[in-house]
């Protein structure tokens, strides 16, 4: 009966530092995920979190429309972001390589800057000598908004300390923002 007891404690207590430790993991997730928006928009909403196995999971559910993700720790620099309901229709069709929602412009907050992208191939995963890899500083990004991109910059190496196009003449391009 003692060993027995002793396997059941062992189970509880396992149980119940998976649970903290999930806890714990999951604060550290949503104080991430919040950073990206001012807290009027992030406090609000939900937070989603991908996975090691790639599947997207709900952190904290939302009540306000607006979504969060935290900073991935397969990228080199902080990429915590924020967005509407259209800038995740936007960003499931970059995803899943299809085309974006037509009419529908949408918003994105990414306070803590990005420093991980190419600024002109959607899906490049490092830099090269092509793919023109650039450093941005706490932004905002407007997405589907076409004809509104007209007059921004659209170079490979932009000067990232102003408005310009990112992804220009791919169906994914949208406008950056730097907010300082």
């Amino acid at each position: 009966m003692r060993k027995s007891l002793s396997a059941s404690a062992a189970l509880v207590l396992f149980f119940a530092y998976s649970t903290e430790a999930v806890a714990q993991d999951d604060a550290a997730l949503i104080a991430s995920a919040e950073s990206a928006a001012p807290q009027a928009i992030s406090g609000d909403a939900a937070i989603y979190a991908v996975g090691e196995d790639g599947q997207m999971r709900t952190v904290r559910e939302g009540t306000n429309g607006w979504w969060c993700m935290p900073d991935s720790p397969a990228t080199p620099g902080p990429d915590p972001m924020c967005g509407d309901a259209n800038a995740m229709e936007w960003a499931m069709a970059w995803i899943g390589k299809t085309e974006p929602p037509k009419g529908k412009v949408g918003f994105m907050y990414m306070l803590e800057g990005g420093t991980d992208a190419s600024n002109t191939d959607p899906y490049a995963t490092e830099p090269t000598g092509e793919n023109a890899w650039i450093q941005t500083g706490p932004h905002v990004m407007v997405m589907n908004a076409v004809d509104m991109m007209a007059g921004y910059p659209t170079d490979a190496n932009p000067d990232t300390t102003k408005p310009y196009v990112m992804w220009a003449g791919t169906p994914y391009q949208h406008l950056m923002v730097p907010i300082q």
